[in-house]
């Protein structure tokens, strides 16, 4: 099993400058290759069979008219050019991806993957060794074991960089059925679960774009009325990115913990699936529904199952759980979103809608 840990990494003046450079060529050599796809395409259209003959060139070729790219790490380049044959692949399989794009030096992430070969990378006395840059100071905030793959080294708009470390661990045993519990996801409340002992919990939604939405504001008008390219502009654009920053550590501070705390207690997890593009569209709880984060949410709840050995069950998307009631099984039909409590016309029970909800998801995991 593949599991990553992600650390801060503190690199000095001379390596930030060289992770610039990698960063930099890394998305050239993407940018390249993409270029020169598109020219055999346009060329050779017309005669499919001399098209599929003719062979793209490979990220070495370029060094020898690029010499620039000889100063950084080859695997960052290897790795570049793999992520171009993935993105293509995945548009050959599924065109909903979409045809890859050109990578812009401000608008896509500054990042660049290298590989464990030999023990080139390893962490001794706080520091990781990395290639060709050698020992860059690390916060490892948690003990890992297993054998490093690979590692990617990035840096966010603010101007902090992690390192994310992909190890190869041993697969967990599954774990028998033995609590289980439903969640319902929703705006007002975050979460609302009911486990197998019948207890309802629900957690708020902590609203962070919303708690410091005027701060940002101010910070975005504030950089709107510098004049482009000057240092001051540079200036407010770092203020906005650490407050952007901020909202999301808060946002993933609290979906750690909350996925976290209802992995390690169950051992089967029934939540619902929304498909938040739809709902969306909904132009008075688009805000709302961006901030709260359920894809996020879902993703990790996915990974973390699998790494602690429980089974996570998705409900169909079109499962009327907040229609039936739980207590009978009547279906009652869609419901407004104001409406938060209703009573079952067949038995008699009075339902909180979201509580209710849970229960249905969780009688899916019997």
């Amino acid at each position: 099993m593949l599991k990553a840990y992600q650390f801060r990494l503190y690199p000095n003046q001379e390596q930030k400058i060289y992770f610039a450079n990698c960063f930099g060529s890394a998305r050239f050599v993407y940018n390249q290759m993409l270029a020169d796809r598109k020219e055999i395409y346009e060329t050779y259209k017309n005669d499919k069979e001399l098209l599929k003959s003719i062979k793209p060139r490979t990220y070495t070729s370029y060094k020898e008219e690029f010499p620039f790219l000889k100063e950084v790490d080859n695997l960052a380049l290897a790795n570049a050019s793999q992520n171009l044959n993935k993105a293509f692949k995945n548009f050959y399989r599924d065109k909903v991806v979409g045809y890859p794009k050109f990578k812009a030096k401000h608008k896509s992430k500054a990042s660049y993957t290298t590989n464990n070969q030999g023990g080139n990378i390893r962490i001794e006395n706080g520091k990781i060794k990395l290639p060709k840059i050698g020992f860059v100071i690390i916060r490892q905030h948690r003990e890992f074991d297993g054998l490093i793959k690979s590692c990617t080294i990035s840096m966010n708009k603010a101007g902090n960089y992690f390192i994310s470390i992909l190890v190869e661990q041993e697969t967990p045993e599954w774990l028998p059925a033995e609590h289980k519990i439903g969640i319902d996801l929703g705006i007002s409340d975050f979460a609302i679960t009911t486990n197998d002992a019948g207890e309802s919990v629900k957690y708020a939604n902590p609203k962070c774009l919303y708690q410091s939405e005027k701060k940002v504001k101010k910070a975005q008008r504030a950089l709107s009325r510098k004049q482009k390219g000057s240092k001051n502009r540079e200036k407010a654009r770092l203020v906005l990115a650490k407050k952007h920053e901020k909202i999301a550590n808060q946002r993933k501070d609290f979906l750690h913990k909350l996925s976290n705390q209802i992995t390690d207690e169950n051992q089967v997890i029934v939540i619902e699936t929304l498909r938040s593009s739809n709902m969306m569209k909904n132009h008075k709880l688009a805000k709302s529904i961006g901030d709260v984060s359920w894809s996020e949410f879902s993703r990790q709840l996915a990974y973390k199952a699998e790494w602690k050995g429980r089974t996570l069950i998705k409900a169909d998307r079109f499962y009327p759980s907040t229609q039936i009631c739980s207590a009978c099984g009547h279906r009652d039909g869609k419901k407004a979103p104001h409406i938060r409590d209703w009573t079952c016309p067949d038995c008699g029970t009075i339902h909180d809608r979201d509580i209710n909800a849970s229960m249905n998801l969780l009688a899916l995991a019997k």
